[in-house]
């Protein structure tokens, strides 16, 4: 379902809604069917009870307004001058990394700066080394610092589409986008992503969300831009920008944590306590067959800080957990290092699962319980954008084999914004 809110969202300080809240009355129940964050304090490694903390449950009437399938709610064009993109180099040229391009990653700049680059051509500059950063070679994933010098290589666009009927593989892609789109206007669109699908290339990669974008490319040779990612394996809402005005106001927000986004997971165990906050040092360990994210100390190399809130909604005895994540920061596997870290690995994640002798309950497929559930991000021309993805099939048979209710309260709608 997706909803589009024109009234913006209020946000209140933890330290006000604590006032507000008062103190709790004997008569308030703990066995509630909706969990809330209760007054018990509580340590496990690096969670900390986050009793106390939270602001009051929002109405659901705030999140209902305007609630029409995408389809009927499309946003009225606006009518603008759009300046001209900037040329492309045609030689060498080196620019200096503004204010606003502080802490932007290498490929997200490139991007920012030039429009309608592919995927693949700024990856082949950054691998071959032409593109550096005050002299020394740039990965793509690397952050750049207001004043730094980038030097930019020729660039040039990848052939705009000939006016005409699209191929049948064209045509074929197209439609499986369509079936993807849980909202669309004339700037965004939200995908409902499937698990196993990749939402950019890598080695051997052969067909991912980026590359499928290719079938949307308009007559001027511009298409549809990732906002942000997702791990293979995670399903749910993923935002694509349709334009280039779209794409800078929406950048813009995630790196202001502006944006809210709401997972939910299938873990082992149950947590302790049941709603807390994750805070860690997370740095990335690179082997020649893989990756990984590993819990660091501050100031290890390449150590950055994240923080994740949890919830528990509902249990099934004692030995599987869904739980509802709210990220505030964005680092990569964040809540499958951060579960992982607590001893409560996500069902089905081939990294970070490392319980022994722990045998998956019978008729529950070995994939990755994690499905980014929902996202609210301010829209690029005002109001809010609140869209929200369904379990994916192979969840939602866990959650019938478990007798889990999908449309329980989500106590996550109290976690603070920070």
């Amino acid at each position: 379902m997706s909803r589009r809110v024109r009234k913006p969202l209020a946000k209140k300080s933890v330290r006000d809604a604590g006032k507000r809240a008062g103190p709790k009355r004997a008569s308030d129940k703990r066995g509630s069917d909706k969990p809330t964050f209760d007054k018990r304090d509580g340590e496990r490694g690096s969670v900390r009870s986050t009793a106390g903390k939270f602001p009051p449950r929002r109405p659901a009437a705030e999140f209902s307004r305007s609630a029409k399938p995408f389809r009927e709610a499309r946003a009225e064009p606006v009518r603008e001058e759009k300046p001209a993109p900037p040329p492309l180099p045609t030689k060498v040229q080196t620019v200096v990394v503004t204010a606003d391009e502080n802490n932007m990653r290498v490929d997200r700049f490139l991007e920012h700066r030039f429009p309608g680059l592919s995927f693949s051509h700024i990856q082949r500059i950054v691998r071959k080394g032409e593109l550096r950063i005050n002299g020394k070679r740039a990965n793509s994933k690397d952050r750049l610092e207001e004043g730094q010098s980038v030097r930019i290589p020729p660039l040039k666009l990848d052939a705009p589409k000939v006016g005409g009927e699209l191929s049948e593989a064209a045509t074929k892609t197209l439609d499986e986008l369509r079936k993807m789109i849980l909202f669309e206007d004339a700037d965004v669109m939200v995908l409902n992503k499937p698990a196993g699908l990749a939402v950019q290339g890598g080695s051997g990669m052969t067909k991912h969300v980026d590359q499928m974008l290719e079938a949307m490319r308009d007559a001027k040779g511009q298409k549809p831009r990732l906002v942000h990612r997702l791990d293979r394996e995670t399903s749910g809402c993923l935002l694509i920008a349709k334009t280039r005005f779209a794409a800078t106001a929406l950048t813009g927000s995630f790196r202001h944590r502006s944006a809210r986004k709401i997972y939910w997971a299938l873990v082992a165990g149950v947590p302790k306590p049941k709603q807390g906050r994750i805070s860690t040092y997370l740095a990335k360990d690179e082997s020649e067959e893989d990756s990984i994210m590993r819990v660091a100390e501050h100031g290890d190399e390449g150590a950055a800080h994240a923080v994740t809130y949890y919830a528990v909604v509902e249990a099934s005895a004692q030995k599987l957990a869904w739980v509802s994540l709210k990220p505030v920061t964005g680092r990569t596997h964040q809540l499958r290092a951060h579960m992982a870290h607590i001893d409560h690995a996500i069902v089905g994640d081939p990294k970070y699962f490392n319980k022994e002798n722990w045998d998956l309950p019978g008729g529950m497929q070995k994939r990755l319980h994690l499905l980014a559930r929902r996202i609210v991000i301010p829209h690029p021309r005002g109001g809010f954008i609140d869209v929200t993805a369904p379990l994916p099939p192979h969840m939602l048979q866990s959650w019938n084999l478990l007798g889990l209710e999908a449309d329980r309260f989500d106590p996550i709608e109290n976690a603070p914004e920070e």
